[in-house]
C-alpha cells in the first residue's frame, strides 16, 4: 500500500523545512591566522623561515605518549627562522581536539626551546574561544619541556573553555617535548 499523496507532500515539506533551518544555523568556527601569516608575525625580523621534518621512532613516540597520557604522531614539521646563518627561533603548527572539533594553533619557541608565543590559528567550536585571549596565552611564555604545562596545575583554566584550555595546554606540552627531542638529536 502506497502512502497517500498528502502524506508524501507533508514529508517533503518537513524535510525542506528542516534543511532550511539547518542551513540557517550559524556556522561556528573562525580562521584567525594562516600558517604563513603567523610565521611572518613570529619571525618578523628573520631573513628566512624554512622547515625541517622530524620523524619520531616508534619508541620515541610511545615514550612521549606515556608522558602526555595521549598518543603522539610520528611526523612533525618544525619551522626554523634564520638570519645571517644564525638560528633565531623555532615554531610548530599543531592541532588538538577540543570538545568536538580540532583547535589549530602555532607555538613559537626560542633557540633554547622556551615558549615565546602561542596563537590560535583556527577555532571551530561554538564556544570556548576565550583561549584566544592574551591572559590565557601569556601563561605559556617561558615554559619549556621540563615544565608541567598542565591546565589546572601551572596553566589556569578559562571559565567556559575548560576543555579548550586543557586541549591547548596538552598540545603546547607535546610541541615542547617534540622540539626538545629534535634539538637533542641535532640537525635543526
Amino acid at each position: 500500500m502506497r502512502p497517500s499523496r498528502d502524506l508524501r507532500t507533508a514529508h517533503f515539506a518537513a524535510a525542506a523545512a528542516l534543511t532550511f533551518i539547518l542551513a540557517a544555523l550559524p556556522a561556528h568556527g573562525a580562521t584567525y591566522w594562516t600558517v604563513p601569516a603567523v610565521l611572518k608575525s613570529f619571525f618578523a625580523s628573520s631573513k628566512k623561515v624554512g622547515y625541517r621534518k622530524v620523524v619520531l621512532g616508534d619508541a620515541e613516540a610511545q615514550e612521549l605518549g606515556k608522558k602526555l597520557g595521549a598518543p603522539v604522531k610520528r611526523e612533525w614539521v618544525v619551522y626554523v627562522a634564520e638570519s645571517d646563518g644564525k638560528i633565531d627561533g623555532y615554531a610548530i603548527k599543531d592541532e588538538e581536539k577540543g570538545m568536538h572539533e580540532p583547535i589549530d594553533f602555532a607555538v613559537q619557541f626560542s633557540t633554547a626551546g622556551a615558549v615565546e608565543r602561542i596563537e590560535i590559528l583556527e577555532y571551530r567550536e561554538a564556544y570556548g574561544d576565550e583561549v584566544r585571549g592574551d591572559r590565557f596565552r601569556a601563561q605559556f611564555r617561558g615554559k619549556t619541556a621540563g615544565d608541567p604545562i598542565t591546565a589546572g596545575k601551572d596553566i589556569d583554566i578559562v571559565s567556559g573553555a575548560s576543555i579548550s584550555s586543557r586541549s591547548v595546554a596538552l598540545g603546547v606540552k607535546r610541541d615542547a617535548l617534540v622540539l626538545q627531542l629534535a634539538l637533542k638529536r641535532g640537525g635543526l
